[in-house]
């Protein structure tokens, strides 16, 4: 169908179904799914907006908005909320009203809190919560088990609920610019991972268990304080971008020449000593590699 298609999509489909740029105009078609708010100065959402009960995208996108209106609750039908750039300090627990939500955007907010209501979003696919002041996430999170991508940089996180094992799908996982001190190998237990981002923290370890993302394509851990690696980061053959920049490194664990697909190695502002970037380059000679 072709409005499921567009609500999937990060943006409106203007080509298969009209996209409207005001609730009075949308109103006119009894029948409108796309809404597209953004840039309009709004400090509160049109009432109206309730009419538009076939609503399945709807942008709220850099507006003045910092509180929820009920208008949006009712609103049954949608599958994409975006929120980026408001001024919204937490997320009530009425978004559970809103079951068929397949990406919701809520980056480049003030919001410190999200409710355990989360749970009822179990076709959440997209969830973008980077750039925020959250201190945790609920347990609730393990509920989305469609969630293929989680943006939680830039926040204030120093720990991750248990539930979180559960998202066997997830393939993105970002975690950078965050308040980590400890790296808890228990969550490491995506089987379909293929991104993880924990670039400027305060990590002095990675645990072992980081083996066991096999899928792993990109691992970014620029920025920490990392002094050794474990030997199971060797069996990441699917990994493309290993970057450690700005650790402090002095070497890199035996079985490195195992990691055959890495085309990218950030190791800059690290302690490393001459002999041992030359058994580095060595060992993967068709990488590209940054001392």
């Amino acid at each position: 169908m072709a409005g499921s298609f567009a609500a999937k999509a990060q943006y409106a489909d203007p080509i298969n179904i009209p996209v409207y740029y005001s609730v009075k105009e949308a109103m006119a078609d009894k029948k409108a799914k796309q809404l597209n708010l953004r840039d309009q100065k709004l400090f509160y959402v049109p009432k109206d907006l309730s009419k538009l009960k076939h609503l399945e995208f709807l942008n709220l996108m850099r507006n003045n908005l910092e509180y929820w209106d009920k208008e949006i609750f009712t609103l049954k039908e949608l599958e994409v909320l975006n929120f980026k750039l408001n001024g919204i300090k937490y997320v009530p627990g009425d978004i559970a009203n809103l079951k068929k939500l397949i990406r919701v955007d809520f980056s480049d907010n003030s919001i410190s809190y999200l409710p355990q209501e989360i749970k009822a979003l179990t076709k959440l696919q997209y969830l973008h919560l980077s750039f925020n002041l959250l201190i945790s996430i609920p347990e609730g999170i393990g509920n989305c088990k469609d969630l293929e991508v989680l943006e939680l940089d830039n926040n204030q996180l120093s720990y991750l609920p248990q539930n979180i094992t559960k998202l066997k799908k997830l393939k993105n996982l970002q975690l950078g610019f965050n308040q980590f001190h400890e790296f808890d190998g228990s969550w490491l237990n995506f089987p379909n991972l293929e991104i993880l981002n924990m670039e400027s923290n305060s990590i002095s370890y990675l645990p072992e268990q980081i083996e066991k993302q096999k899928k792993l394509r990109t691992l970014m851990l620029t920025n920490n304080k990392l002094e050794v690696l474990p030997q199971g980061i060797t069996n990441l053959k699917e990994l493309r971008l290993l970057s450690l920049a700005n650790n402090k490194l002095k070497t890199l664990p035996e079985g490195i020449e195992n990691l055959t697909e890495l085309k990218t190695l950030l190791l800059n502002g690290n302690p490393i000593s001459n002999s041992e970037k030359e058994r580095i380059k060595k060992a993967l000679p068709n990488c590209k590699i940054y001392f």
